[in-house]
């Protein structure tokens, strides 16, 4: 096997999100060739970031991740991500869990054993959530999240819109990011 690129992907689920940790953590594992960050959820894998990696990677790398379930969230995923790579010729490392070597036999199992506790945990957490909103409803303490934008600014940014305005200065004018008011001049 030929000396290859080192290759470290980061996942948060969501933007509002911090992946400093993940970066610290790859930094301190050494010089990374390319970088992937992903600010998706990992309930499928069609991940742009993801794909890029996948297409990206060639024999003789190595792919970084800090732990199994920024990889992947179901274990059927893990698994065949991992494999795909593999049979590339690709080697991956999770550092939360350097001394396991998933090309073994054992390493194998223990992927597939920390791959289900990682989908069992996202199931209770979502199982979770659903019970939490279930008893807010029942008590009538369940309100969906406040709208940033009024009826009124949404309006007024619709005509400005037209008068030719940008909507990344429309949104900084009213604080909120572009997708923000795309969504809700999209629902005006």
């Amino acid at each position: 096997m030929t000396k290859g690129q080192a290759l470290a992907y980061v996942r948060v689920s969501t933007a509002e999100q911090n992946e400093a940790r993940q970066l610290e953590a790859l930094a301190a594992a050494g010089d990374h060739d390319k970088l992937y960050v992903e600010k998706v959820s990992a309930k499928d894998r069609d991940r742009p970031q993801l794909k890029a990696m996948m297409d990206h990677a060639r024999e003789g790398d190595v792919v970084r991740v800090k732990s199994i379930d920024r990889l992947a969230r179901s274990t059927r995923d893990l698994l065949a991500i991992v494999q795909e790579l593999n049979d590339k010729g690709v080697s991956v490392e999770f550092l939360d869990t350097p001394e396991m070597n998933i090309n073994s036999a054992q390493g194998k199992f223990m992927l597939t054993v920390m791959g289900a506790f990682a989908e069992l945990e996202r199931e209770t957490i979502k199982e979770r959530q659903a019970e939490g909103i279930a008893a807010a409803k029942a008590r009538g303490a369940y309100a969906h999240r406040p709208k940033k934008l009024t009826d009124e600014q949404v309006a007024e940014a619709a005509q400005k819109r037209q008068d030719g305005v940008s909507v990344a200065d429309l949104a900084r004018g009213l604080g909120v990011s572009r997708q923000t008011l795309y969504t809700a001049l999209k629902s005006a």
